[in-house]
């Protein structure tokens, strides 16, 4: 009686296959994706942690099970983000063979319906990525009990609300309100208590001091309160750029390699076939191995876009800040290349850290999601 449920509805076939192999792809391969996050944002021009160090403390901190730190935003970006890249995909592609006698899709056909996908993928999947590497920065950072920051004096709860976690610099503030006291008197008499009413405006607190770590604002109601809305999708920039890159990669590949795989399987057909619709379809574990291989070698095409994206992620620029940047019209350093993907000049020495436990993460998360889906959809119907 199940399995003749599901026969009576494919769309609820697709969806339920889906929707369990990147469940099961994404909990296989998470230990790996975090390996991969600490080492880039642990990365410095100085100083750049082996695996096994990162390893120690993970596991130091919160113990082995750190590593499954941020799985359940993975999983959840994991399934709208790739139900974005494969649906556009497969809109694409049908545009492209529709009037066509075959069900046939050419290489680069399949390369520019990739780079469209994986846009589309970013600007669904950045949220809970933030979310994601937030929570694994935070599965290997210290946490001290009680902080070394000083209140301001009577600081109001306007400001309190505005800039949750924020260090000020009271000496910053101290040398302010001198520079203000030295304004004439009638001032103060005509517009009231001058001091008092300056200190309801947040960003003269955001100039100076610092801002709250990474692994302090992992919430989104604390990333919402300190960063904005907006925050959300810091790092869309470069997420773009290494999603349509690793879109482009993947699909061009896997395609190549399938339409490979039909040739070899139409040499011992007699008489030849005379559409690609006559040939045997390849077996789900060879389209499983094509599909490793291609997102191990998208990854290791993207990666340097993929490290720009995580490391832009992990800081902490509270929204006055971002709001001051803006108005004073501040550009990004860097040549027009690392403008336009969003990548820090600083950054270009450490660009390839984490490559690879992406590429293997990549690889047997393509590998495992593309055989049990399947298998899955085999079974069902």
């Amino acid at each position: 009686m199940g399995l003749d449920f599901f026969r009576d509805n494919t769309f609820l076939v697709h969806v339920v296959a889906s929707t369990s192999s990147v469940s099961v792809a994404t909990s296989l391969t998470h230990p790996l994706d975090s390996l991969k996050t600490l080492l880039q944002i642990a990365a410095g021009p100085s100083q750049q942690f082996s695996l096994s160090q990162v390893v120690d403390r993970v596991q130091k901190v919160s113990g082995l099970s750190g590593l499954y730190s941020g799985l359940g935003w993975s999983i959840v970006g994991n399934l709208l983000g790739l139900g974005g890249r494969f649906g556009t995909y497969e809109i694409l592609t049908a545009y492209y063979k529709d009037g066509r006698k075959s069900n046939h899709v050419y290489i680069h056909e399949a390369l520019l319906a990739g780079l469209t996908a994986g846009a589309v993928e970013a600007v669904v999947c950045t949220p809970f990525e933030l979310l994601k590497h937030r929570r694994q920065v935070y599965s290997a950072s210290y946490i001290k009990s009680s902080r070394s920051a000083v209140v301001m004096p009577k600081s109001s709860t306007l400001v309190s609300k505005l800039l949750p976690g924020y260090t000020p610099n009271v000496n910053a503030w101290n040398y302010t309100i001198g520079l203000l006291s030295t304004l004439p008197t009638n001032i103060n008499t005509t517009h009231g208590d001058m001091l008092g009413a300056l200190k309801q405006c947040p960003w003269l607190l955001t100039g100076s001091g610092r801002p709250p770590l990474a692994s302090e604002v992992r919430e989104p109601s604390k990333i919402v309160s300190l960063e904005g809305w907006n925050a959300l999708w810091k790092g869309l920039r470069p997420a773009i750029t290494q999603k349509c890159v690793y879109g482009g990669f993947f699909f061009s590949t896997w395609q190549f390699l399938y339409l490979a795989m039909l040739d070899w399987n139409s040499r011992d057909m007699n008489p030849p076939p005379r559409s690609i619709d006559e040939i045997d379809p390849v077996s789900p574990l060879a389209s499983s191995l094509a599909a490793g291989f291609s997102g191990a070698l998208a990854a290791a095409a993207s990666h340097s876009f993929d490290t720009a994206k995580t490391r832009s992620q992990s800081i902490v620029i509270p929204k006055y800040i971002a709001m001051e940047r803006k108005l004073l019209r501040w550009e990004a350093p860097g040549n027009w290349l690392e403008r336009v993907a969003g990548m820090s000049p600083a950054d270009r020495n450490i660009m390839f850290r984490g490559l690879w436990p992406r590429v293997l993460c990549c690889g047997i998360s393509s590998f495992v999601f593309v055989g049990s889906y399947l298998l899955t959809v085999d079974y069902l119907l």
